[in-house]
């Protein structure tokens, strides 16, 4: 039984996306290319990871003199922590720096000619949107619009003898997961965020990722403790056949729990170690893992570019021989501005609602790999084992989550049931199969969902398992309204050469049997097609779209319409000191999307001069910075004083006006 549960979500600290974006007003400095400012946050920069050259990797003496040397420099008190499987070195702070003297810092260790790189040791999240409803089934597995075509799956495979790695929140104790783990390990070392008091250990166990108001940031609101961990693991390899709680996807693979993520999310130096250990690497000062996972499963992530720790340690894991499986975000955003999902070498999946559209929080684009089933409210989202804790573990639950998190489990499960198939296959093997046995959304994917909804059953038949396999209908149409006369060109595909087709054409008129019927409507207006498409076996499936027949003859409109020009361009500036003392050390500038026709964002940057009752603003186009569209808002490391800043939309067919800023 599903019961509600009771939320209070809020949204956790997100790393920066654009600190560094008025990087180009300045003169962009050499030692740039070695440093990610991507992901500094304006909250907590205190902890830094350093990459040396081969000298430094090899030699603490060399690490710890470079250290000094920068300690003196900057006049700041550093200290390193620990080395990580990459290589790299971890650099603590004594205290938090604001944004521009973390840059500052960082870009004091690119100086140096014995580093390669430099990035902030950012906190990452668990990308999940919960949900209480209480009422529903495993849609997610065998619906014919929207499922993943798993029952026809498991007579060929059940997982047996693969691990799946959950880097997540932990392990907690459930009827429904007892049995199905391996030894894991906890790989948080920071005890504020572990709340176990005692960093790395053995024990995987969720301590609970609940906080208090103000704990992950200033103004961050208490939440209670998710289980996040409990519900992916729940997805992956569920008990099956039990006569209680739910299926998992590979229900004979066994989970390897490995605890990144706790109070506020997780840092990216423990992520990347745990990555290099789950795939049976050695980590400094932790136990081996006697069962390497053949698949790694991280529904989690932040803004910014992959960096070389992420990217160091993935490619450790694939190079070991283990699947990396990354969720795209929850962000409804270009997925190649989060990490791990802009990382090369994992599967990065996105998520899709029950009528088989992209869900409309799930991040998008050239990133994505794949879709798989995340849900979205009530009984339409995923079902799986959870805790009913608020804060520390009590009682067994099932509960509907939606998410990107809820996704990617799906296709780290489908992973293990090809590996428990053929133990051979490699990394790009298992993407390749998913891919060219995905189908088609039965909905809509605006931005890219990779190469569709992944099919369970079409990709292990392709591996040779149990012969043809029946899939449902790809159903589709394209249509044509000259006037109020409208044509319908059926293009559906299927393996069966047998299919009824039923066209609902939104206006109260009888249905059509016809393979691609026309319509006359009686008047004019947008009307709702749908087409449902029977194969005559077990599948029925349907695709609905919007058409408009009008009183004239209408092509789809061609937009030649230069887009239309920001609002609301705000400059807030942070400063330090009063008075005459005050000292601006950083702008944020945000404007409001006011069109949807935006190829990019153009801003520029002035500062007044003159006197005080005739000033000047002097905009030079060699401040100019270009934002790809979606994004609104732009920090500025150097301001001056007396700064403005306009902004204006452009496409092919030619730019807005300039909206100019308030004075800094």
């Amino acid at each position: 039984m599903l019961l509600r549960r009771e939320y209070f979500p809020y949204k956790r600290a997100l790393l920066c996306a654009f600190c560094a974006g008025f990087a180009t007003l300045t003169h962009a400095a050499p030692e740039d290319s070695k440093i990610n400012l991507s992901a500094l946050d304006n909250r907590d920069n205190h902890r830094f990871i350093v990459g040396f050259d081969a000298s430094g990797r090899s030699d603490s003496g060399t690490v710890n003199a470079a250290i000094a040397e920068v300690a003196r420099g900057v006049g700041l008190g550093l200290q390193v922590r620990r080395q990580l499987a990459t290589g790299a070195h971890l650099i603590e702070v004594d205290s938090k720096l604001p944004t521009p003297d973390a840059a500052a810092l960082m870009r004091a260790f690119a100086r140096r000619g014995d580093v390669e790189y430099v990035e902030p040791d950012a906190m990452m999240q668990a990308n999940f949107t919960p949900d209480d409803t209480h009422y529903g089934v495993q849609w997610h597995y065998f619906e014919a619009v929207a499922g993943m075509n798993l029952p026809v799956a498991w007579d060929a495979s059940t997982g047996s003898g693969v691990v799946v790695a959950v880097l997540d929140t932990g392990q907690t104790n459930h009827e429904d997961l007892n049995g199905q783990f391996v030894a894991g390990y906890d790989f948080i070392s920071d005890t504020f965020v572990s709340r176990d008091g005692d960093g790395r250990d053995v024990d995987p166990n969720d301590e609970g990722d609940w906080s208090e108001r103000n704990d992950c940031y200033f103004g961050s609101r208490s939440s209670n403790s998710s289980w996040h961990g409990t519900h992916v693991a729940g997805t992956v390899a569920a008990a099956t056949n039990n006569n209680q709680g739910v299926a998992g996807v590979a229900f004979d693979a066994k989970i390897q729990p490995v605890r990144v993520l706790g109070r506020c999310g997780g840092y990216l130096s423990d992520i990347a170690d745990a990555i290099v250990w789950a795939s049976g690497g050695s980590v400094s000062g932790v136990t081996g893992n006697a069962t390497p996972a053949q698949v790694i499963n991280m529904s989690l992530g932040g803004s910014g570019s992959c960096g070389a720790t992420y990217q160091n340690a993935i490619n450790t894991a694939v190079n070991s021989g283990a699947t990396v499986v990354v969720s795209a975000g929850n962000s409804n955003a270009n997925a190649a501005n989060y990490r791990p999902a802009n990382c090369n070498n994992v599967i990065t999946v996105a998520a899709s609602d029950r009528e088989g559209n992209r869900a409309s929080y799930s991040n998008y684009g050239s990133s994505v790999e794949i879709t798989a089933p995340g849900g979205e409210s009530g009984s339409s989202g995923v079902a799986s084992t959870l805790n009913d804790g608020s804060t520390v573990q009590t009682d067994d639950i099932y509960v509907y989550y939606q998410g990107t998190s809820m996704a990617a489990p799906h296709i780290s499960g489908l992973a293990a049931l090809m590996y428990s198939l053929d133990p051979g296959l490699t990394p790009a093997g298992v993407l390749q199969l998913m891919q060219g046995n995905a189908r088609l959304l039965a909905g809509s994917c605006s931005g890219g969902c990779g190469a569709g909804l992944a099919d369970a059953a079409a990709t292990l038949s392709a591996m040779g398992a149990g012969g043809p396999v029946d899939t449902p209908p790809r159903a589709d149409f394209d249509w044509d309204c000259t006037e109020l006369d409208c044509r319908f060109t059926n293009t559906t595909s299927d393996d069966s050469s047998n299919l009824i087709f039923s066209w609902n054409f939104g206006d109260g008129s009888a249905l059509s049997s016809e393979v691609s019927p026309g319509h006359v409507y009686a008047a004019p207006g947008p009307y709702s097609v749908t087409l449902t498409v029977d194969d005559s076996v077990n599948d029925t499936v349907l695709v609905t779209k919007d058409i408009t027949a009008a009183e004239s003859l209408l092509e789809p409109p061609i937009d030649n319409n230069a887009p239309a020009a920001p609002g609301s361009v705000q400059a807030t500036a942070t400063t330090e000191g009063k008075g005459r003392n005050r000292t601006i050390v950083s702008a944020t500038l945000s404007w409001i999307d006011a069109a949807d026709n935006e190829t990019a964002y153009e801003v520029e940057r002035c500062v007044e001069t003159g006197s005080k009752k005739n000033k000047v603003c002097n905009y030079d186009s060699n401040t100019r910075v270009t934002l790809d569209s979606g994004i609104t808002s732009l920090q500025d490391d150097s301001p001056e004083s007396g700064s403005r800043y306009r902004v204006r939309a452009v496409n092919d067919n030619g730019a807005s006006a300039w909206v100019e800023s308030n004075k800094i």
